[in-house]
């Protein structure tokens, strides 16, 4: 008779609230967005048109990650048994195109633009450039913290220092052209700045992608968790491993493990969670024990 013993452990990580963040950027963007384009505009300048249209979509990405942050927060249900954290994952998928449909867009301008340059007020640009490093990178600030454990967050953090990273971009370009007037360098510069986007962001798009096919986590090393499973004494087959994130910040595991008749008991349970949660950052764990004559398959066969 098949026998089978499941522990679930679900630990939730008390991550910091960043809705205030959130607000801010948001607000303080929405209005520097009417002024940077108004005086884009007036000054025919590329670059900080170009900045305002990229932090347009900073907003929207903003917009997405707060929502997704708020989402995840939600208590799990019948229908969705762990809540809506997924949503950070989707968040920051669609942040990290949001970045390189923009990028793509400033791209096309500036190669028509270096075909044609036409003349900036070079010393309205750098006001308001100037402006847009103080309030981007104020805003990438409120986000630092968490950029590194959290995916959505970076995408958030992302989006707010490519602005900055342009803004001053824009300072520099519209510095050179007061002295040397050289109109060319806007155009010029602006792709130059869209390519430094497109590096930083292209990991975003890549780890969010991985996290929507259910890879298992960036800092998760799966081979170790094996090794470390197979390693616990009682323990003689490991099988039907599987690790994935529940979103950006949380990870999940399931588990065949084929142990010795005698040897299930809670204790090793607990010994089992705690271990995954404190040496692998994986918080929910479900755990089904077999005996070795009872395995229904072996760990060469069962992925």
């Amino acid at each position: 008779m098949h026998t089978e013993h499941h522990s679930h452990s679900h630990q939730h990580s008390h991550a910091p609230n960043y809705g205030r963040a959130f607000a801010v950027g948001i607000i303080l963007n929405s209005i520097f967005i009417g002024v940077e384009a108004v005086y884009g505009f007036l000054s025919h300048s590329l670059a900080l048109i170009a900045d305002a249209g990229h932090n347009l979509g900073d907003v929207l990405g903003l917009f997405l990650a707060w929502g997704a942050t708020a989402l995840g927060r939600r208590a799990a249900t019948e229908r969705h048994s762990y809540g809506l954290q997924r949503a950070s994952v989707l968040a920051a998928l669609a942040n990290a195109v949001l970045l390189l449909v923009a990028v793509g867009a400033i791209i096309l301008e500036a190669v028509q633009r270096l075909e044609t340059p036409s003349p900036i007020a070079a010393d309205t640009v750098i006001w308001v450039a100037v402006a847009g490093i103080v309030i981007n990178a104020g805003t990438a600030m409120m986000f630092m913290s968490g950029r590194k454990s959290d995916l959505n967050i970076r995408g958030a953090f992302l989006h707010m220092a490519a602005d900055a990273l342009v803004s001053a971009g824009v300072v520099a370009g519209a510095a050179v052209i007061l002295f040397t007037g050289w109109q060319w360098v806007d155009p010029a510069l602006s792709l130059i700045l869209a390519l430094t986007i497109i590096y930083s962001s292209w990991r975003l798009l890549w780890d969010s992608l991985n996290l929507a096919l259910d890879a298992v986590p960036e800092g998760i090393d799966a081979a170790a968790v094996r090794a470390y499973l197979l390693g616990l004494p009682a323990v003689t087959d490991v099988h039907h491993l599987h690790i994935w994130g529940l979103s950006t910040t949380q990870a999940a595991l399931t588990v065949h493990l084929v142990l010795t008749d005698d040897s299930r008991s809670n204790a090793l349970l607990h010994q089992i969670n705690h271990d995954l949660h404190d040496r692998f950052g994986i918080g929910h764990a479900t755990i089904q024990f077999e005996s070795a004559g009872e395995a229904a398959c072996h760990s060469e066969q069962c992925y």
